[in-house]
Formats: C-alpha cells, sequence, structure tokens
C-alpha cells in the first residue's frame, strides 16, 4: 500500500519554520521543473471553467513528484477550498511510487511559505501589522507564515464577506495577538506593513493610490491572465520580484497586462527566488521602497515540501 499523507499528518511534518528554511535551500539546488500544463475544464453547472494543472518536478536520480490539481472558483459557496488535488510522489531512480498527498494542504502550506521566504528578503524586518486580504484556505497559513519571519504584533483581515473575516479572527486567537475582521479594505490598506492578498478576484483590490512607503506587497491570488489583485499604479510604486520569472510573465495577469500595457517591462523585474536565494540579486534596499511579491506556484515548492514530509 502506498502510504497516504492527509492533511493533519502534513500540517504535523511541516511546521512553517522548517518549510520556509526548507524551500531557501530547494532554490539554491538544481531540479527539473517543466512549464506547468493549464487546462480549462468546463464546468456547466456552475457557469464558471474550472481549471485543471498539472505539475511535474525531479531531481535527477533522487525523487519524481507531480500534482494534479482542479482550480474550482465557485467552491466557496459549498464551504469547500477552490483548490482541490493530489501529490503524488516516485523515487525517481526506480519509478516507485513512495507517497500520496493531500495536494490542497500541501499546496496552501507552500505557498504560504514561499510568501514567507520572500517576504524575509523584501519586507521591512521591523514590520508588526499584518493587512490580509481574502478568508479562504490560504489565508490563516499566509497569516502564520508571515508571523515566522517578522515580529507581526497586529492583523487585520478583510474579505468580501465581514462575517466570515471576523470568524477567521476568532479562529486565530491562538497566536495570542491583536486580529480583527475588517471592514473597510481602503482605509486599513495604508495602516499595514505587509499586505498579503489571497483571493479569485478578476478585478484589482489594491490600489497604488492607498499604499505608503516602506509596504511590502505579497500577491498570491490571479492565477490567470484575466486575474487582479492590484492596479496599474501599484506596479509602477513598487520593486517587483516574482517567484519564477518564466511563470508570472505568461500566467497572472498581475505581470502579464501591466507589460501588454506597457506599463511593466521584463527587465524591470527585479529577480524571483532562485536569484534572491542565491543572493544574485538583493532584496530590499532601503526602508521606505514599496516592494512587490507575486506568487504564480512553482512544482519545486510541492517537490521540496513533499520530500520534507516524508523525512
Amino acid at each position: 500500500m502506498i502510504p497516504f499523507f492527509d492533511a493533519q499528518m502534513l500540517e504535523e511534518r511541516l511546521s512553517f519554520k522548517t518549510l520556509i528554511e526548507c524551500l531557501r535551500q530547494a532554490f539554491q539546488e538544481e531540479y527539473t521543473v517543466p512549464t506547468r500544463l493549464h487546462h480549462n475544464v468546463e464546468n456547466p453547472a456552475e457557469g464558471i471553467d474550472s481549471t485543471l494543472l498539472l505539475m511535474p518536478a525531479w531531481k535527477a536520480g533522487e525523487h519524481l513528484g507531480v500534482k494534479i490539481a482542479l482550480v474550482s472558483p465557485n467552491n466557496g459557496k459549498y464551504n469547500l477550498p477552490a483548490i482541490q488535488g493530489i501529490y503524488t510522489l516516485f523515487n525517481a531512480q526506480t519509478g516507485v511510487p513512495i507517497a500520496q498527498m493531500d495536494a490542497k494542504t500541501l499546496t496552501t502550506l507552500r505557498t504560504a511559505a514561499a510568501s514567507a521566504l520572500a517576504a524575509d528578503f523584501l519586507s521591512r524586518k521591523d514590520s508588526e501589522t499584518l493587512l490580509m486580504v481574502g478568508t479562504g484556505a490560504l489565508a490563516p497559513k499566509l497569516i502564520q507564515a508571515h508571523c515566522t519571519i517578522r515580529p507581526i504584533k497586529k492583523v487585520m483581515i478583510w474579505g468580501r464577506n465581514f462575517e466570515k473575516a471576523k470568524q477567521l479572527s476568532q479562529e486565530l486567537s491562538f497566536l495570542n495577538m491583536d486580529i480583527q475582521g475588517v471592514e473597510n479594505l481602503e482605509i486599513n490598506i495604508p495602516k499595514a506593513d505587509i499586505i498579503s492578498c489571497a483571493t479569485l478576484s478578476k478585478d484589482p483590490l489594491i490600489f497604488g493610490k492607498y499604499l505608503k512607503e516602506g509596504q511590502h506587497i505579497d500577491l498570491v491570488g490571479s492565477y490567470k491572465p484575466d486575474m487582479r489583485e492590484a492596479d496599474d499604479e501599484v506596479i509602477q510604486k513598487s520593486e517587483i520580484f516574482v517567484d519564477i520569472l518564466a511563470g508570472a510573465t505568461k500566467e497572472t495577469g498581475d505581470i502579464v497586462i501591466p507589460i501588454q500595457k506597457g506599463i511593466l517591462q521584463k527587465e524591470e523585474i527585479k529577480g524571483d527566488l532562485f536569484s534572491l536565494c542565491r543572493q544574485e540579486r538583493s532584496g530590499r534596499s532601503n526602508k521606505k521602497e514599496i516592494t512587490l511579491f507575486k506568487s504564480v506556484g512553482h512544482a519545486l515548492e510541492d517537490l521540496a515540501a513533499a520530500i520534507l514530509a516524508i523525512n
């Protein structure tokens, strides 16, 4: 029987402190990561397509992993995470399956850890206030991950449904800090040192006119070229970093649309997690600049997290 690592097992085995450092090391090493495949899947009952994602990665002679995930944007109304799927880890030498894992949990944990890793390079070290935009499955993990690498004392949570924001703040009371749901997004944007945004929005939620000096913007949603979480002014005001250049310049509207409009040139993207972790690019250069990290997801992150989980 191939062992199956469910959500609880992954939560127990992948603490953010350990996972963040695992990813830092992985981005310094050599893996083969083909471009992930996207397929739009008709979903007539919902009136909006689902997206099938196939994400393989391997390290020659050691491990090979592949994630099969289906993103269904309307799952929130069924109290289900938008991302459903399974991850399979193989012995790369023999092809023998080693384990299967709950892809939803693996994805949320590694995504949050990657954002925190980027924030370790890009946010101010004295960042104390976090604004979480979104109340989905990623939101609590992003909050916990950012709290792992920065001395966060206050967390504000905004969602389209204020009741969900309040509920999430109550669920995170174990963090023993000031956590509260907020109703007005615009008023609270300038109050935050770090703004983390994880939504399925097609239209911008973060507007540059509300930003202040020294902030760090963490954009996790917008996984299609027609989806955006930040407007053009945010892009113009920020020093841009991504998790992987090849994916970010093709897959996310937060980068693709500004490039198409001539607002952003590919050459203006300062770096990715590879160049940051390998110290080929420096992160934040001063306390006043606004930094932005755009995550599109990378199969290397899944593989590194899966290997850590079985050890």
